[in-house]
């Protein structure tokens, strides 16, 4: 074997997803489907028996994202990715979108430029709390007392009946 054949023989290969999860999508798409559950990359809506064995599956590919094409620090995803909702939901439908790019060539070139585009919004959303985060120290979300401005879901209607303005 030649030096780089034997570099090449070295490229580790993408985390397969669990047999759970394989499972849930065959059965979504079968034609003949009764499962009406939420797509499996909608990691918010998943049930947890299928959670459970998609957030190891996720962690080993941001792992592997990271082995593979992290060559500049910004590339980093953080070890803390699951605590970044929008993270979180950016991986799974960026794992899901691989394994549906690998049927086709032209399919692996646009998958590739989404995860350039998922590389420039992480680091949009991350910020400078990305920096700390990628070397293991967990940073809050930085809009966070933004967010706390809002009023809980159903105030501004109970604020609003109880001063006669509701119509």
């Amino acid at each position: 074997m030649t030096p780089a054949q034997q570099a090449l023989s070295e490229y580790a290969p993408f985390p397969e997803p669990p047999a759970l999860i394989l499972d849930y999508i065959a059965a979504r798409s079968a034609e003949d489907s009764v499962v009406d559950g939420p797509a499996p990359w909608d990691i918010g809506s998943l049930p947890a028996e299928l959670l459970t064995p998609a957030h190891p599956w996720l962690d080993a590919v941001c792992r592997w994202l990271n082995q593979t094409y992290a060559w500049q620090p910004q590339d980093v995803i953080p070890p803390c990715w699951e605590k970044h909702q929008h993270l979180g939901y950016e991986v799974a439908a960026l794992a899901f979108a691989r394994a549906d790019a690998h049927e086709a060539a032209g399919s692996t070139v646009i998958w590739h430029e989404q995860y350039e585009r998922f590389l420039a919004r992480m680091n949009r959303m991350l910020g400078k709390a990305g920096d700390e985060c990628r070397v293991g120290r967990h940073q809050p979300r930085p809009a966070r007392f933004q967010l706390d401005a809002w009023p809980p879901p159903g105030a501004t209607e109970k604020a609003g009946a109880s001063d006669g303005s509701a119509s």
